[in-house]
């Protein structure tokens, strides 16, 4: 099953001087030997956001070259708003991007691999469901 990997993921494997929760970046790793990884277009340009290195930026955009982007429909973005009000219904705040990755999760059967708190909030209400390890 692919997974759709956050960018607090991505974050933590990614840094050069010390990368965090090895066992995180362990299991991305295999995730990406394993050819399960599924990049989406707003995860990319969350993590290449804020690089101020123009030579950092260029090889970490061709690293990221590898991971072909899901196509995103008029489907999903309405699923992701769908879920936005869905839980605000609830009481429950989110970005337009945690959203659009429950719904790209859900429509497409895949799995979410992130350590943002604010998805066990989502899981309550949406139909997404974790990579565990």
């Amino acid at each position: 099953m692919k997974v759709i990997v956050d960018t607090c993921i991505w974050s933590l494997a990614l840094r050069r001087t010390n990368p965090q929760n090895n066992d995180v970046t362990e299991h991305l790793i295999n995730l990406i030997n394993d050819f399960r990884v599924q990049m989406i277009g707003p995860i990319r340009q969350e993590i290449l956001s804020g690089i101020s290195s123009s030579d950092q930026f260029t090889t970490l955009k061709t690293q990221l070259a590898a991971f072909p982007d899901l196509p995103i429909d008029s489907k999903d973005y309405e699923q992701a708003a769908s879920f936005f009000n869905l839980c605000r219904k609830r009481g429950i705040q989110g970005s337009h991007t945690d959203f659009l990755i429950c719904a790209l999760a859900a429509n497409y059967k895949m799995l979410i691999f992130t350590s943002d708190k604010d998805f066990n909030r989502y899981e309550k209400i949406l139909p997404i469901k974790f990579f565990t390890y």
